[in-house]
């Protein structure tokens, strides 16, 4: 039904998938009913997610999976606030399937969206990605979900979108046919990969007739230029490494060691003589004058720091007053730096990136050389352009590389063959036949060694008697 009625918006559809949702014995089917709402109304995309408001609140975890996806595959590239306030409690769920689904749906939301969108909260989101990837004690399935949601907010190097129709209304089916292939790494991990089938590059480009771009062709943007700005990329934090600090050591415990190697020097001398606690009790008395030397030395200098201290707060006082009187003087020439204010519109060059709501507020500039042949039509895609002034030449023109045919580098593609699943009795006949052929193919082996063995080693000088004799002996040992 995806395929069949894909972009119709057909009300019979719906209400088979919305009973198909609610009433299958299959979870399977359950979640596929509720995707395939998406393919339906994609022409419609805001009807999704009124449509699944009360599905997020099953019980059941394959219909929550599924309609976190099916918001996220009609609201793509939208960065809609609405789409995104349903899926926030998603993120939190106790499933881990569910989770993975609400970080998906969320990643396609805010495909191509600046960091200020949705009141800068793709920046938070890009951060909980990269917190479930580095967390230990998230599941396999959440984990995966915030890898290929981060894969899905830099697709293309920022510059696709989720786009399943053309700019003429159609339906693209390379776009819905990969969206639904898909959708099936739930069953088999290899269809990831189909995700870029789906993706449509969001660009503009104007050529002229020899289809050149010109590169002096300008398009009108009239909003600010931080509304559709690339995101900034993700600083890795430096880790600072901690200095150690000396621990200060007070008179107190100083006095205390001392004292404490004074009464282990007398347990010392009487068990083993009284020369020794003599030495100590010298050696302790020096130690305390010489202590007590070093603090008169340093009251004295703190003394002396003091005055000097004294004499330069009133220097320092008088040069204080000189610079007030003088910057009062001045009139306060030196002011502090405003922020300039964010220009409103700006001008993109040819070619450039354009989403689909950019286009909404670009206009063509036709004041120029080049102009495009419709100037009503939205600037987005290929326009074509006409010269205003074909006898002057136009050095400023760039070429567009061909996609080459010649395969460079690639990997020979894999011989024919015929998969079954396993335990299908083609798949079993499969595998005996294999089994048979390289059995025949070890005994081969086995018969041109061994009769290749049963000639005898002969040699014109009477070595191969020796040999002989040597192999019998072999055999009777």
């Amino acid at each position: 039904l995806a395929l069949a009625y894909c972009g119709t918006g057909s009300n019979r559809a719906i209400r088979i998938l919305l009973h198909t949702a609610v009433s299958d014995v299959s979870d399977d089917v359950r979640m596929a009913a509720v995707i395939a709402l998406a393919f339906v109304l994609y022409e419609t995309p805001e009807r999704v997610p009124q449509l699944v408001k009360l599905l997020l609140e099953s019980f059941n975890p394959h219909v929550r999976y599924g309609s976190c996806v099916a918001v996220g595959i009609a609201m793509a590239g939208t960065g809609d606030a609405d789409a995104i306030a349903l899926l926030e409690p998603m993120l939190e769920d106790m499933t881990d399937f569910v989770r993975q689904g609400a970080l998906l749906g969320t990643a396609m939301i805010y495909m191509q969206q600046s960091d200020t969108s949705n009141g800068r909260k793709i920046k938070a989101f890009r951060e909980r990605l990269s917190s479930t990837v580095s967390e230990k004690h998230q599941s396999t399935l959440t984990k995966m979900g915030a890898i290929l949601s981060t894969g899905i907010l830099d697709a293309g190097g920022r510059n696709c979108s989720l786009v399943l129709g053309s700019r003429t209304g159609f339906t693209k089916m390379t776009s819905a046919v990969g969206l639904v292939l898909w959708l099936q790494h739930w069953h088999w991990y290899p269809m990831m990969h189909m995700f870029s089938l789906a993706l449509t590059p969001t660009f503009t480009i104007g050529l002229n007739k020899d289809f050149k771009y010109p590169k002096g062709f300008e398009i009108q943007c009239n909003s600010k230029p931080s509304q559709f700005a690339y995101p900034k990329r993700l600083e890795e934090k430096k880790k600072m490494e901690k200095k150690r600090v000396e621990t200060v050591t007070l008179s107190t415990t100083a006095k205390n060691k001392a004292r404490l190697a004074r009464k282990k020097a007398k347990e010392e001398a009487e068990h083993g003589g009284g020369a020794a606690d003599m030495d100590v009790e010298k050696k302790d008395e020096e130690k305390e004058e010489e202590e007590k030397k070093k603090d008169e030395e340093k009251k004295d200098q703190d003394a002396e720091e003091g005055m000097d201290v004294d004499g330069e707060d009133k220097d320092a006082a008088k040069e204080g007053e000189d610079k007030d009187a003088a910057a009062a003087a001045e009139g306060g020439k030196k002011k502090k730096k405003k922020r300039e204010p964010e220009p409103t519109s700006f001008r993109l060059s040819n070619p450039c990136r354009i989403t689909k709501a950019q286009a909404e507020v670009c206009a063509f500039e036709l004041k120029q050389r080049y102009r495009p042949i419709r100037p009503e039509e939205t600037p987005f895609g290929v326009v074509m352009l006409t010269d205003s002034t074909p006898d002057e030449e136009d050095e400023d023109l760039g070429v567009v590389k061909e996609p080459s045919l010649d395969a460079e580098d690639e990997a020979d593609p894999p011989e024919p063959f015929e998969w079954a699943p396993p335990g299908h009795p083609e798949a079993e006949d499969a595998t005996s036949a294999t089994d048979a052929k390289d059995k025949a193919e070890g005994d081969g082996k086995e018969d041109s060694s061994s009769g290749g063995g049963d000639k005898p080693k002969t040699d014109d000088s009477g070595d191969g008697a020796v040999g002989e004799t040597e192999d019998s002996s072999a055999m009777e040992s």
